[in-house]
């Protein structure tokens, strides 16, 4: 059994002030109920989960199932200090599922696939990625930002399973990768001249990228092309909003 870490502190100051005028993101709703929920009740019904520590603002008592295995803790800040925030308070070492709570598609079979390819979590750090081929096939029109490698076309998921020892050998790098996640190229510069090339050229693969990603950061970590295109959908744009609405829609 893992804790969780639900990062649901972002202000809805961006895009999606256009489809909902809530003040945060995680209380934008669709359908009945806001987005957070849905991924907080996916992460209940996974059975590897024990404890589940929401880092949001008070907002949230009105809407999430206090008490029991769910905490809500006050937002420290951005997304690395919200984080930073939930490990401290969760205190000892382990390994820590870390989610966003813009993924409302995701399931808690989803999360227990993930976690069981983690394997025996001798690395620090797991972090999935997706295939364009991946997504397009069970969300046709859905427009992520891609990474072109030697294997495919990725894009990375909204979790990650971490050891909190890890947390702060890479935070510096780790914040640098947040900031320009959606920005390739950028990404690309930070690792490397000779690293930058391969990427342009397309034969960049998947496990250089790790190689040299975890010697940076000096950790131990491994990335996971899942088969479950949900980790990778999140909420950020209208467009996004709208896709969700339909396929929530046609489970209910």
């Amino acid at each position: 059994m893992i804790d969780c870490i639900l990062l649901a502190g972002s202000p809805n100051d961006g895009p999606l002030a256009a489809v909902s005028d809530e003040a945060y993101e995680a209380l934008i709703p669709i359908g009945d109920s806001p987005i957070i929920d849905y991924v907080l009740r996916a992460l209940l019904d996974c059975r590897e989960i024990n404890h589940v520590l929401v880092v949001g603002p008070s907002d949230l008592n009105a809407v999430i199932p206090l008490g029991g295995r769910v905490e809500l803790l006050p937002p420290a800040g951005g997304l690395m200090e919200n984080l930073e925030q939930g490990l401290k308070a969760l205190g000892d070492e382990q390994h820590v599922l870390v989610a966003t709570s813009d993924i409302p598609l995701i399931t808690g079979p989803i999360v227990e696939r993930f976690l069981a390819q983690c394997g025996d979590r001798s690395a620090e750090v797991y972090y999935p990625v997706v295939t364009e081929d991946t997504v397009a096939a069970r969300y046709t029109g859905a427009k992520r930002t891609y990474v072109r490698l030697r294997e495919g076309r990725f894009t990375g998921g909204n979790m990650a399973l971490l050891h909190s020892s890890a947390y702060e050998r890479c935070r510096r790098l780790a914040a640098l990768f947040a900031e320009n996640r959606k920005k390739p190229l950028k990404l690309a510069r930070i690792v490397g001249i000779g690293l930058l090339l391969r990427f342009v050229t397309g034969t960049l693969s998947l496990q250089a990228v790790e190689s040299k990603v975890t010697a940076l950061a000096g950790i131990t970590g491994r990335a996971l092309v899942c088969q479950d295109p949900e980790i990778a959908v999140d909420v950020d744009k209208p467009e996004d909003y709208e896709l969700v609405l339909r396929e929530l829609g046609k489970l209910h």
